[in-house]
């Protein structure tokens, strides 16, 4: 089995089955109207919803390794993250690694001393994507990750989705942004009913 997500069988009563890969380094945009699925795929492939079926990365499946190690590895990113505290900092630390991170997504340094429900949804979910890098996941899997932020915003997000790829992420990122779609896209799946429809490319 390559190096990469590896996804076999995985089902549950509302989608699926879907078996595919993406390779290390590579991503899958994955396309499709609302209701069609695409947040179910990715919640289950992080091991968050019941499903049947498994998930490998670099050859090892989920199945097989306790649920904590598994999302550190394989990062999902909801369109609207979850926080635990109203502190930015109980999230991240404020270091070196944060502040760089931050910079590259455009972020005021600012935003870390701000409650988080003050903060508007394109922060939050910059912020999301911070602490997730932070973790420097094997995979991530981005649900509609830039649908608050502006044209250069985006842009700034997608440079650091290169780099993640550069050093060998896996991403699956769903977007119903035709243009980021043809900008990240190294294969394209489209997803209608809790089913794959046509042909991969």
């Amino acid at each position: 089995m390559s190096r990469g997500l590896s996804v076999r069988a995985l089902r549950n009563g509302h989608a699926g089955p879907f078996a595919f890969d993406v390779p290390a380094g590579a991503c899958l945009v994955i396309t499709g109207m609302s209701g069609a699925g695409k947040s179910v795929l990715l919640r289950m492939m992080a091991d968050l919803d019941p499903h049947q079926g498994d998930v490998a990365l670099d050859g090892r499946f989920c199945s097989g390794m306790p649920a904590h190690r598994w999302r550190r590895q394989v990062v999902y990113l909801p369109a609207e993250p979850g926080w635990w505290s109203d502190s930015v900092l109980d999230h991240m630390p404020d270091d070196a690694l944060t502040r760089d991170l931050m910079a590259k997504a455009g972020l005021r340094g600012g935003v870390l001393n701000d409650p988080v429900h003050r903060l508007s949804t394109g922060e939050r979910q910059r912020l999301a994507l911070v602490r997730g890098l932070r973790l420097a996941p094997r995979a991530l899997l981005m649900d509609e990750p830039c649908s608050a932020l502006d044209g250069g915003t985006t842009l700034m997000v997608e440079a650091m989705m290169r780099e993640a790829m550069a050093g060998g992420t896996a991403i699956v990122l769903v977007s119903h942004d035709a243009a980021q779609a043809t900008r990240m896209a190294d294969l394209r799946r489209e997803l209608a009913q809790g089913h794959f429809v046509g042909a991969e490319s």
